[in-house]
Formats: structure tokens, sequence, C-alpha cells
């Protein structure tokens, strides 16, 4: 079963570049195969480099629902799956004392009564669906097994009520900042992309296309300064975002060139750790970029 969003690679990488996301060949190609083989796609790689923003970009191009699991430390089944309105149960018990709790039972344990938390709702939507499981190495190993049903068969088990099946298989994103290991499991059901910092040329256009007036001189001199920090030894290297918030910063600075002074007094843009800075302002050549 297929979602049937996309036509071909090309389509993918065109349809994605009007909304914004400049798509790379790995990447338009992946989405592509996901989109044809009905397989959930893994994407993989540091924060900020538009892991996140694919899910929505897709979304926006094919007109589909995004459905959102926001994974953290904590989350569980109730949070991710469904859950039952206990307090709606139990005024329905109150209300019905006299009938056999068999009856009872059978009526409290109906839909009426049954709250779909994302992945269930993701299921049992009839609409075209993006279902965006964010973070998921946030989320406890236990979570990863709740998944395994709904990405191997796209499908969720209530005890009281029976398998529920997709009619309409979701367009299914898992990103992940590599904090832990996945299990195997989990990335047998898959198609793996993984992202990373783009190339320098990517990266420009990037920059070209998210911040409109920036000079093209301007805009190729930041990109070559990220890329600098980026081959330092730094706590935490800037993403594309950073890239181009710091664009962003410049262009309301009126900034029209780098000099020392201008890079000095907003490393903060870029960096987000006071060694970081420290050690970036005392290494960083602006002449070599």
């Amino acid at each position: 079963m297929t979602t049937g969003f996309f036509n071909s690679v090309d389509d993918v990488a065109d349809r994605l570049a009007a909304t914004g996301y400049l798509a790379s060949p790995a990447v338009a190609t992946t989405v592509f195969l996901a989109d044809r083989l009905g397989k959930p796609l893994l994407v993989e790689g540091p924060a900020g480099v538009g892991k996140t923003e694919l899910a929505k970009a897709v979304t926006e191009v094919t007109g589909a629902r995004l459905v959102r699991l926001q994974c953290y430390e904590g989350v569980d089944e109730s949070r991710a799956l469904y859950e039952w309105n206990h307090a709606k149960q139990l005024l329905r018990i109150t209300a019905g004392r006299g009938e056999s709790w068999d009856e009872t039972r059978t009526d409290i344990f109906g839909e009426e009564f049954l709250l779909p938390r994302p992945l269930l709702t993701a299921i049992r939507s009839e609409q075209p669906t993006v279902l965006l499981i964010d973070e998921t190495d946030k989320a406890d190993v236990e979570v990863e097994g709740l998944l395994l049903e709904v990405l191997s068969d796209f499908q969720i088990t209530v005890p009281e009520l029976g398998t529920i099946k997709a009619t309409r298989r979701p367009f299914t994103v898992l990103t992940s900042n590599a904090s832990r290991e996945l299990s195997e499991a989990l990335r047998r059901r898959c198609l793996f992309l993984h992202i990373g910092f783009p190339e320098e040329e990517l990266e420009r256009r990037i920059v070209t296309l998210k911040v409109p007036g920036l000079d093209d001189a301007l805009a190729a001199s930041v990109v070559r300064v990220v890329g600098a920090l980026r081959a330092m030894d730094l706590r935490k290297a800037p993403s594309v975002s950073e890239t181009i918030d710091w664009a962003r910063t410049l262009l309301a600075l009126g900034a029209d060139r780098l000099d020392e002074h201008v890079v000095r007094e907003t490393l903060g843009v870029l960096l987000k750790h006071q060694d970081d800075i420290v050690r970036a302002a005392a290494k960083l050549d602006l002449d070599a970029v």
C-alpha cells in the first residue's frame, strides 16, 4: 500500500523546492522511495539540518494533514497511542447503577470513551496524512516497542476493541539526533536517510532563498565562515538553521561584509556555549575565509 504523493525523484525535488526546501539528490530519492514503497522513513542527523522541516515540506506540497508525536523522556502509551477517558467512564458507571457489569463494561470501552493520541489518530485518518515521530531517540527504549506494530503493519491493537488497521497508510517520518542508538528492530522497518551539513554550494543556495535581500558575496562569506567553525573542535557546531539566523542578523544590522568586529559581536547567534565562542574568536581567521 503506497501513499502515491510523488511521480518521480525530480517531482519530489521540484515540489519541495517550491516550498523553500532545497533537497539534495539523496534526500529526494529516499523520499520518493518511501512514498512509492509505503515504508516509514527514518531521518537521522545533527540538530538543525532540516529533518523536521522535511516532514513539514512534504505535508505542504501534498496538502496532507500533519500528525506529530513529539518524543521526550517519559512519553508513554497513553501519550503516543491512546488512553481511556476515565472521568467519563466513571460518570457512565455511576449513571448505570443497577445494570449488570457486563453491560456496563461493554459500554464504557466503546468509541465514545476512547481518546486517540497521535499514532492512533494517524492510523485512523481517512485523509492523506503525514505522521511525524519527532526526536525518536529522546524517548525511552520501551516506546520503540509501541512503534513496531505501527511501522510494520500500520495497525494498532486496542485490547478492548480489537485491531485497528489503516485504511489509508500515512507517509511516516521518524527523526533522530542520534543521541542514543535506536534498535535494529525499528531500523529494519524503515528506509534510512542521513542528513548532515550540506555542501557549501547547497547551503549558499539555502541562505539566499531563506534570506532574500542578502548580498550574494556576503551569503558566500557567511557559508564559508560557518564551514570553518564546523571544522573546529566545538561542543556544538552551528546548524543550518543557525546559519540562516546569522544571515538574517547581518542583514538586520546592515552589514555589507564580514569583518572581525561584526563576527565577534554576533558569534552568539551561531554558537551557544561560551567556551565555543572563546575558542572560535581565537582561532577564526577571516582572511582565510
